[in-house]
Formats: structure tokens, C-alpha cells, sequence
């Protein structure tokens, strides 16, 4: 008997999950453990593997459907196994792959048969990326033959609707005259899908929800820097810490958030909620897009702790070892682009936050101490808030005490 592969739960609040990739393809032997495909929630990206060894013969849900959890994506059975009609029945993805028509009883034979009566339609089956398909292309339904499991109507049978509406001869009017090639038009065109999909939409969302402006200064780190050196040898014999900057920024922006607690909410609707927990997410940067694994209760950690957490979670978040859970919750982000050699930038808010700290590279600048010229190691910090929530006022006040924080660095160890 054929066996689902079932959009997972992946997180407290998700669902649903929108199919990425199929790395096998129907009639595709796969081996249990063995990824068969690629789905997203709108945090996270996830491999599923296959529950259990054989062909892959059918796939319910097309890349880019939307699938509520629980609901099958495709199933694995024996070579020449077909669904049958129970588990294809099943609910299916974006909560009406197939839409009835009508209930499946015949029409009256009759020599002039009245119109039938509501139920008394044939089914149609229909995918839901092949419904999106047909509504784009005005295709009819009706006039499409079904080419998958009991006669469900794909995405390729309306593309083939398709192509034969467009060889039909078209109304008498003059073409419209081709423009000439250019280098212009020469490129390669790619869909936005998965991880770049959620977060060209979350970014285009905090941008047009939120009222944000960005707040810019620069901290002396010489001391600080010296100060790490010296701290990480004394961890020298623990691999899981390994104090670097980033650490160091994290505790001093835990600090000033305790200070400054108008910075350590969230907005949402109509409401702002101020956090006496600071919940802290540091953005890590991957091939695919960025995501954001959150230090819980990071205000109740030590600086080696949130050193320890921080190393962890950006390694698991490169190895795709991340949930749901791990990237939920938190009310404020820091963000670096510092490895880049970027100095000043205006990081986007990750609503419903209403700050996010942004951190630049540091650089060897010649700074006047009285009428003495020194070289000091300077760093560029850009905090962008949203102006609904906090003033201008008390987001510089924030800014300053973080700039405080680190160059007076042996106050993030008390």
C-alpha cells in the first residue's frame, strides 16, 4: 500500500508550508532516509526524507502549492502501484485541489435532458498549480483532459491546453512588429521561490507597515578589541566559546535594552508590548537568504553563554539544522555586514520588532585625543527603529548607552 509523504509541522504556529523543490521526480526509486523534497514555512527551509523505501509514483502537491500541515505531498509504493481512489481522495493542498463541480451521480438519460441538477455533475480533479494555471490562462476546465491519477487534470495537461489555443488561428488583425534583439533583453529569468520568496515578502511587508528611520554613530573599539584578546585566551580550552566581537556587541545591546525598554518591544496592530526578557536573534547570513536564530532570555546569560549560543546556532543554521522554535520570538536583532568591509547601512526591521542594530567593519582611523593625533580602531553602528513605537529621543538615548557599553568593555563581564 502506497505511503504519504506528509507536510510536517515544523514550528508551533505554522499551517501550512509551500512545496520548494522536488528533488525526485515521479517514477524515481528512492531509498528511506533519502531526500525526496524541498519545502518552506515562512521561516525555515527543510529537506524531507522519505518515509520508507520504492518508487516515487505520484506527487500530489507541484512546486509552489501551498499545503496545509498534515495534507500529503506525494507517495511512495511499489514499482507499477497506483494510488488508490481513498488516498487520493485525500484533503489536498491550498484546502481545494479538487473542487466538485458537482457530486459525481449521472445525468438523467433522457431525450431532451433538463439541466442537471446541483450534485449531478461529473468531478473534475484538479491540481491547484494547474487551477492558478488555467485561471491565468483563461483555459476552461471542462475542455482539459485529465492525464494524472483517475483523470486529475495537472499543470502540464493546461499547459498543453495551452499550447493548442495558441496554435489556433488567431482573429484577422495586423502583427504587432518584433522589436529587435538587444543585449538588452538578454538574461536569464529565474522565479522567485522558497527562502527568497519569504523574505523579499517580509522585507517588502516592514517596509510598507512600519515607520522606519536609522540613527548612525561610531564607537571606539581599541579597547575592546584588546580587551577580547585577552578574554579568549582565558577560553582557549573550551572550543564552544570562542569570544569574538559579535559576542561582545550582543551583551552590550542586551545591557542597553534593559536600560532602554522602549527598544525591547514589539508592535503589532494597535498594541506595543514591552519585554522585561530580552529574546535576542542574531542574523546569520547563508548562500539561500538570512535567517535569524534567537537567543532566549538572553538578559539571564553570562557573556561565555551567549557566546556558546550564538556559535551554535549559526552553526546549525548553515547546516540547515535550524526549527521553527529556534528562529520564533525574539524583540530585538542585530545584524552585521562587517566581514563585507560595508561600513554605515540601513538594516531593515524584522516586524513585529521595532529595532534592529546594524554593524559595520571596523577600520584603523586617526582620532584627535586633546592636540594629539592617535590611530584608534573605529566601528560604525546603524540602528533603525520604528517611529510609531519610540521617538527619536529615546532610540538615541539606546544608541548611546550601547556605544558606552563597548568602550568600557570590562563592564560586560560584572
Amino acid at each position: 500500500m502506497a505511503v504519504e509523504i506528509i507536510m510536517p509541522k515544523m514550528g508551533m504556529g505554522m499551517e501550512e508550508g509551500t512545496v520548494v523543490e522536488w528533488l525526485k521526480q515521479k517514477g524515481d526509486s528512492v531509498k528511506k532516509g533519502e531526500s525526496v523534497v524541498s519545502i518552506s514555512s515562512d521561516k525555515i527551509e527543510k529537506e524531507l526524507e522519505a518515509p520508507e523505501e520504492g518508487v516515487l509514483i505520484d506527487i500530489e502537491a507541484d512546486v509552489d502549492d501551498v499545503v496545509p500541515i498534515g495534507h500529503p505531498l506525494g507517495y511512495i509504493g511499489a514499482p507499477g502501484e497506483t494510488v488508490n481512489s481513498e488516498e487520493a481522495s485525500a484533503p489536498a493542498p491550498e484546502k481545494k485541489q479538487d473542487v466538485p463541480v458537482a457530486a459525481e451521480a449521472p445525468a438523467p438519460a433522457a431525450e431532451s435532458a433538463p439541466e442537471p441538477a446541483k450534485g449531478e455533475e461529473p468531478r473534475l480533479r484538479v491540481s491547484p498549480a494547474a487551477r492558478r494555471l488555467a485561471k491565468i490562462e483563461n483555459i476552461d476546465l471542462a475542455t482539459v483532459t485529465g492525464t494524472g491519477p483517475m483523470g486529475r487534470i495537472t499543470k502540464a495537461d493546461v499547459a498543453a491546453a495551452q499550447t493548442k489555443k495558441a496554435q489556433q488561428p488567431a482573429e484577422a488583425s495586423k502583427p504587432a512588429p518584433t522589436p529587435a534583439p538587444s543585449s538588452l533583453s538578454i538574461g536569464t529569468a529565474k522565479k522567485v521561490t522558497g527562502m527568497r520568496k519569504v523574505i523579499s515578502d517580509r522585507m517588502f511587508n516592514s517596509l510598507q507597515t512600519t515607520a522606519q528611520l536609522t540613527l548612525q554613530t561610531t564607537v571606539d573599539v581599541t579597547e575592546l578589541i584588546a580587551f577580547q584578546k585577552k578574554a579568549r585566551e582565558a577560553y582557549q580550552i573550551n572550543d564552544e566559546v570562542r569570544l569574538t566581537i559579535t559576542d561582545f556587541i550582543a551583551k552590550a545591546a542586551i545591557n542597553a535594552l534593559l536600560e532602554h525598554k522602549a527598544m525591547n518591544s514589539i508592535y503589532e496592530g494597535d498594541t506595543i508590548t514591552t519585554f522585561d526578557a530580552v529574546h535576542l536573534g542574531v542574523a546569520v547570513a547563508l548562500n539561500e537568504g538570512l535567517v535569524v536564530p534567537v537567543i532566549q532570555d538572553a538578559d539571564k546569560k553570562s557573556l561565555s553563554s551567549i557566546s556558546r549560543e550564538i556559535r551554535k546556532a549559526s552553526k546549525q543554521a548553515r547546516g540547515s539544522e535550524l526549527n521553527q522554535l529556534q528562529l520564533s520570538g525574539s524583540t530585538f536583532t542585530i545584524t552585521s555586514l562587517g566581514t563585507y568591509g560595508v561600513g554605515f547601512f540601513t538594516p531593515v526591521i524584522n516586524p513585529p520588532e521595532v529595532g534592529i542594530l546594524g554593524v559595520g567593519t571596523i577600520s584603523e582611523q586617526p582620532v584627535y585625543f586633546g592636540d594629539e593625533l592617535k590611530k584608534r580602531s573605529m566601528m560604525p553602528l546603524s540602528l533603525t527603529f520604528d517611529h510609531r513605537a519610540v521617538d527619536g529621543a529615546p532610540a538615541a538615548a539606546f544608541l548611546a548607552t550601547v556605544k558606552q557599553n563597548l568602550e568600557a568593555p570590562f563592564k560586560l563581564v560584572l
